[in-house]
């Protein structure tokens, strides 16, 4: 069995043992979905690519749908769930099925004070999905090889603009654009998750 294959996927998240964090000790809580699919025997990885808008830390990166919980959600699942069907019009608990979740995560955005959780959930789908329909907070959404960033073909460095000025950041390219930052950390925690001997290098 292919290691990058859907049915190889669900079997390393079902016998990963991911970290877990008390979400009491959290200024906020946030979740994503990473939705993955199989097309022409390759296994796929949705990213959006989030809209230009002031005061969003994230504004123009590439990244997995998601965002805060609120306080209908009943769990963070939920939260990945609710956030994808309103960024993007796909509703994952009738054309998705959930396989796992990576470690949570402690981040701390450059240039805050935020002290947030956030918890990446992995989402299988098929091929024959309904059309996107992306809201206010997406300008697209695209499909990346999950083999090509595992295996660094697609690996890429990039100057992005961060503290008032331009710096070199490693990432993947996906369609002439670049997964950085966060979302490329949790590729990295789930490709660990495939292979604990995986090791990419950022230098």
């Amino acid at each position: 069995m292919a290691i990058l294959s859907l049915p190889r996927i669900e079997q390393r998240l079902r016998e990963h043992r991911p970290v877990v964090l008390d979400t009491g000790g959290f200024s906020r809580q946030a979740a994503v979905a990473a939705i993955l699919r199989e097309r022409d025997g390759v296994t796929e990885a949705l990213f959006i690519k989030r809209a230009q808008r002031p005061g969003d830390l994230w504004s123009g990166h590439m990244a997995f749908p998601g965002g805060h919980w609120e306080p209908g959600d009943a769990d963070l699942a939920t939260t990945a769930m609710r956030e994808t069907r309103e960024e993007i019009g796909l509703d994952l608990e009738r054309h998705g099925r959930l396989l796992g979740h990576l470690d949570y995560m402690n981040v701390n955005p450059i240039g805050t004070s935020i002290d947030m959780l956030i918890v990446p959930f992995v989402f299988a789908v098929g091929d024959d999905l309904p059309a996107f329909r992306p809201n206010h907070e997406v300008a697209a959404v695209l499909w990346g090889s999950v083999p090509d960033m595992f295996h660094g073909r697609s690996a890429t460095r990039r100057d992005m603009h961060v503290r008032g000025g331009m710096h070199p950041f490693p990432g993947y390219d996906v369609q002439n654009e670049i997964v950085w930052g966060l979302t490329y950390r949790m590729l990295h925690g789930f490709f660990a998750v495939l292979d604990p001997d995986w090791r990419i290098d950022d230098d």
